[in-house]
């Protein structure tokens, strides 16, 4: 993992420093510093506030070779997040952003070294401490979620789901008891989630230690089960419906996941899939949770900024 983002020096190197990305900071910026910012999508000030630190730090800027980007980060954050939010075409991008294939350079930069991963980390150990809890979860809830597949999914990772009558792909996804992404994978519908579960839980397991205890429904019932206790020391533990109860019932620790499901589905871009990689589309629901998380961070240090003073 790489270092924080960079603190801003006191002397710009821009001759118009309205911004304090590493861009503009160090006079590489080529394009307009005095965008105004009108979409929705968009970062407030507040929220670039909470969030520009735990961005990763360019290559560049670390010695690691590459070149000094040319546009500003925060109008890259800003482009892909209209994208994700709106779920337009990338060549549909507002010409107020940088270049559409420009933004797609980042993205694609983004998601293939992982750093949208990286960054999405980091947001979430922020948002559980401003929650006044661990960085690092001790527990999680597993499930999945079948979504249709446009055209431009190609036939070799799309299937169809018999349960859900669905042709397409399947997000499964491991969330904290907060809610907040822990991992996304994206397969074929027609994958189990048994299937699905034994490599996500061994890899959930290796990257966080502390979790010992995961629920899950129905679907996860069998020696999936026995197989997650005897082999990765892991508690996965189903939570089932009764036969007694009719009508819609809220399920204990069930509806944690349920409801990450239903705010990946608020972005428009994922309540379809077009990617033609399972790569894409697992980065593109990391976006939307860093969306929300940061909209997040901003409500919370806008309460700590107007909290009154004890007398």
């Amino acid at each position: 993992m790489s270092k924080l983002y960079a603190i801003a020096p006191e002397q710009f190197n821009s001759t118009r420093p309205r911004c304090d990305c590493l861009a503009h900071v160090y006079g590489n910026a080529g394009d307009r510093p005095d965008r105004f910012r009108s979409y929705d999508s968009d970062m407030t000030d507040t929220e670039w506030a909470a969030v520009r630190d735990l961005l990763p730090v360019p290559a560049w800027l670390e010695g690691r070779g590459g070149q000094p980007e040319g546009y500003c980060h925060r109008q890259m954050i800003d482009a892909v997040r209209y994208l994700v939010d709106n779920g337009c075409k990338w060549r549909s991008v507002p010409a107020d952003f940088p270049a559409w294939d420009r933004v797609y350079a980042f993205y694609r930069r983004w998601r293939d070294t992982g750093l949208i991963a990286e960054f999405h980390n980091r947001l979430r150990g922020r948002v559980r401490e401003s929650e006044g809890r661990s960085a690092e979860p001790t527990a999680a809830i597993i499930d999945s979620q079948s979504v249709k597949a446009a055209a431009s999914v190609p036939a070799a990772s799309r299937g169809f789901d018999g349960g859900k009558l669905v042709n397409g792909r399947k997000r499964h996804v491991i969330v904290d008891c907060l809610g907040l992404l822990l991992m996304v994978l994206v397969t074929a519908a027609d994958v189990t989630d048994r299937d699905a579960a034994c490599g996500m839980l061994e890899r959930l397991r290796s990257r966080y230690r502390t979790i010992t205890l995961v629920w899950a429904d129905g679907g996860y019932t069998g020696r999936l089960v026995a197989w997650a206790k005897e082999t990765l020391r892991l508690t996965l533990e189903v939570v089932k419906r009764s036969d007694d109860v009719s009508g819609f019932v809220v399920l204990p620790r069930r509806w944690v996941v349920e409801r990450t499901l239903s705010w990946l589905m608020r972005s428009r871009r994922l309540a379809r899939d077009y990617e033609t990689l399972p790569a894409s589309s697992e980065a593109l629901a990391l976006w939307s949770m860093t969306m929300l998380m940061g909209r997040r961070l901003a409500r919370h240090r806008t309460r700590q900024v107007t909290r009154p003073r004890a007398a």
